[in-house]
């Protein structure tokens, strides 16, 4: 009899937990280093998320190998809504072929939650460059393959292949220099240390409108509403180019349904606030949002298309 009854009490108090989530902080792992782009959406979202809800949100910058080492923790971590991560197209989509061996699974050992931006990628010089338009890089790359180099943050991440792709895309051979994160390489590519470095929008914006970066190209479809004057890689003549970075909330696989429904509305919640909004397109990004399973279906659509690019592009990891 005592059996019975706690069986029947189990459901009754794990929908109780769930209608009290969260009744402790929530750990929103951050993949990347403070600074960048990925770092400036997670903080956006989880502030206006804690204010909003009075929930506390604890933003924790774990990373490493791409990406991987935050992704694989909260894969790993207890699924009970308590520990999130910041995704990305380069660790989400384009790892698992990047990788010959990755930790993580991402439609086995993760739940899409919400997205929540999406950013291209920008080819930038410092101001005292040289190299003024893309033609310019192209124009010294073809006469001197191999010398002048291109920064990236992380290997396998979308600025590291579009990158690769469009070195193939223009026919030239680029110095490959990688970053752990965005600050130290801006620094290099400002101080002249290296000649161009590739980062989403976001992470970039702040310096260009300061006069200090030079965007010579982008790789969405469309020119930026925020670099207007910047033309895109398909418009000069490379066709149907096009290599942009999403950013959304994922949340370790077997997180209860209504735990993840609770999380998904308080994304969206933020995400239509006003100054939520302006901060993200301020920073070179365009607010998404959606359902969980949306992004599940992205999830289903981008990881063989990155697979391709991977594949096409002849880059891989061990």
């Amino acid at each position: 009899m005592a059996i019975g009854v706690a069986l029947l009490a189990a459901p009754f108090q794990a929908a109780q937990a769930q209608a009290d989530f969260p009744a402790k902080p929530i750990r929103l792992i951050v993949p990347f280093p403070p600074g960048g782009g990925t770092d400036m959406v997670a903080r956006a979202v989880a502030q206006k998320m804690g204010t909003m809800n009075k929930w506390n949100i604890i933003v924790d910058n774990r990373p490493g190998a791409g990406g991987n080492l935050g992704v694989d923790a909260a894969a790993k971590a207890s699924p009970d809504g308590y520990t999130l991560v910041v995704g990305q197209t380069s660790n989400i989509a384009i790892n698992p072929s990047l990788y010959a061996k990755l930790p993580y699974d991402p439609l086995k050992d993760l739940v899409p939650v919400a997205l929540v931006s999406s950013a291209p990628v920008v080819m930038a010089t410092g101001m005292n460059s040289k190299y003024k338009k893309f033609e310019d890089v192209v124009a010294a790359a073809k006469s001197k393959p191999g010398e002048l180099t291109l920064g990236y943050s992380g290997n396998g991440t979308v600025s590291h292949l579009a990158g690769e792709l469009a070195q193939k895309a223009a026919g030239i051979e680029l110095r490959n220099v990688p970053y752990k994160g965005a600050a130290q390489a801006m620094t290099d590519l400002m101080g002249g240390n290296i000649d161009l470095y590739m980062s989403a929008l976001p992470t970039l914006l702040g310096h260009v409108r300061s006069g200090k970066l030079r965007p010579v190209a982008v790789t969405s479809l469309k020119r930026s509403p925020q670099l207007p004057d910047t033309p895109t890689l398909a418009e000069l003549g490379y066709k149907d180019f096009e290599a942009s970075t999403w950013y959304g909330v994922l949340a370790p696989k077997g997180t209860p349904d209504a735990v993840v429904a609770r999380l998904n509305k308080a994304v969206n919640d933020a995400l239509a606030q006003p100054d939520v909004v302006e901060k993200l397109r301020s920073e070179g990004g365009d607010v998404l949002g959606g359902t969980s399973q949306t992004f599940g279906q992205l999830l289903r659509t981008d990881l063989p298309r990155w697979g391709k690019i991977v594949k096409d592009s002849g880059a891989s990891l061990d």
